[in-house]
């Protein structure tokens, strides 16, 4: 297999023109919202309560919308309903259709293209629900889906099956059955609260939810996931964080995928919650015509630990139904992580995985490194294509007869 990354055209213009282009639609996007004060601006309830929801704000708000987004939004709710932040909104460039925060929200009528290998449920989440909103398929954790409710909706989302339908969500009945289970289960030590976003659940709800799990004695860790950092920055208060930090060991993995997400709104939200002490991993999905370009994704990934955020994986995009125009080869994703590795810090570089369909769990997916293996040797490659000859334990014992054209490395770099 190559080495070599594809030749993709960078969305990332030189430093200058790129601010140009930014601080004009920048400015252009804030317009639309130009009678609505600070304080409401900065309220994430007032961002939530004024979200475009509909056709009719679409064309109000981006009056560059194509045929294709608009015919996707008329029959979005039928999959998966839109619901974008003004916050958000104003990310998106109105002169490129092909923006790559626009791709990630506004529907297209792709969407309604169905491939065969696609499936409601891709990760078999529901082969694996002892009881409901609760999904047990690693030995010593579990997931917690405790809201159907999200901020902004990612038009590629894994559960859309569950989530934006309207249902009334029963979180007190769900979280009964749930910790009962877990209490009932000694295995597990690693609770995951996802849904649904669960920092749009009120402090309260919140504390309830982290206290009660903290009490089960057999709870070791406790990891929330959410892009609420990134989609809606005005939530995480100083309230939110002092309720939070109550209840460490606590780790939170959000969810960017483009380094124009990490705006200084995101960033201030981010270094927040990481002074409450709380480690965070940023978990991205790889997609076309976002962040499928090794400068992307390499300038994403930098950006990310400037807002303290450890990369942690980088995923391919699961069969959901109506996602086949987000999906990237296989091949050039590990290409794309073969661009990463080597060519910046090691703290930069997520892990690739498959969620592997029907439930199989993640599997990392990657170049292989270790060219050769036996009883005395490993000829491996570095990330420049170089060739290097590292003993095997006890290969000392026997005469190895290394080839000259390999270095001998029996060292870390």
């Amino acid at each position: 297999m190559s080495t070599k990354t594809e030749s993709v055209e960078p969305r990332l213009r030189p430093r200058s023109e790129r601010l140009d282009v930014l601080k004009q639609f920048f400015s252009h996007a804030r317009r639309l919202w130009h009678d609505v004060a600070e304080g409401d601006w900065n309220d994430w309830r007032w961002q939530l309560k004024h979200r475009i929801t509909t056709v009719e704000q679409l064309e109000k708000f981006l009056p560059t919308l194509t045929p294709e987004e608009r015919a996707g939004a008329l029959v979005a709710e039928a999959r998966l309903a839109l619901a974008v932040t003004p916050y958000f909104f104003t990310l998106i460039d109105p002169t490129d259709p092909d923006c790559p925060i626009r791709r990630q929200v506004i529907p297209r009528a792709e969407e309604t293209h169905v491939a065969p290998y696609e499936m409601p449920d891709p990760c078999g989440e529901e082969l694996h629900s002892p009881v409901p909103g609760l999904v047990h398929r690693y030995p010593d954790r579990v997931l917690l889906l405790v809201t159907d409710r999200c901020a902004t909706y990612c038009r590629y989302c894994t559960r859309a099956r569950l989530v934006s339908h309207g249902a009334q969500y029963d979180f007190h009945t769900r979280l009964e059955q749930q910790l009962d289970y877990i209490r009932n289960t000694k295995a597990v030590r690693d609770v995951l609260i996802s849904g649904g976003d669960p920092l749009l659940l009120s402090e309260q709800r919140l504390a309830e939810l982290l206290g009660r799990l903290r009490a089960i004695p057999h709870v070791e860790l406790v990891r929330i996931g959410t892009r609420v950092p990134i989609f809606l920055p005005q939530r995480i208060t100083d309230e939110l964080c002092a309720t939070l930090r109550r209840y460490h060991p606590l780790f939170i993995s959000i969810h960017s995928n483009h380094p124009r997400e990490l705006t200084i709104e995101a960033r201030n939200a981010l270094w927040r919650l990481a002074d409450a002490g709380i480690p965070l991993g940023n978990q991205s999905v790889l997609l076309r015509g976002v962040n499928d370009d090794p400068v992307v994704l390499m300038a994403h990934m930098q950006k990310l630990l400037i807002c303290r955020v450890k990369p942690y994986y980088l995923y391919q995009c699961d069969l959901v139904p109506g996602t086949s125009h987000f999906r990237v080869s296989v091949r050039k994703g590990i290409e794309l992580m073969d661009a990463l590795r080597g060519h910046t810090s090691g703290y930069a570089v997520p892990t690739y995985v498959i969620d592997a369909p029907g439930g199989g769990g993640k599997v990392p997916v990657g170049q292989d490194y270790v060219l050769s293996h036996d009883d005395y040797r490993l000829v491996l490659r570095n990330y420049e294509g170089k060739l290097f000859e590292y003993p095997e334990s006890g290969a000392a014992e026997h005469t190895v007869t290394s080839s000259p054209e390999l270095p001998t490395l029996c060292g870390t770099i």
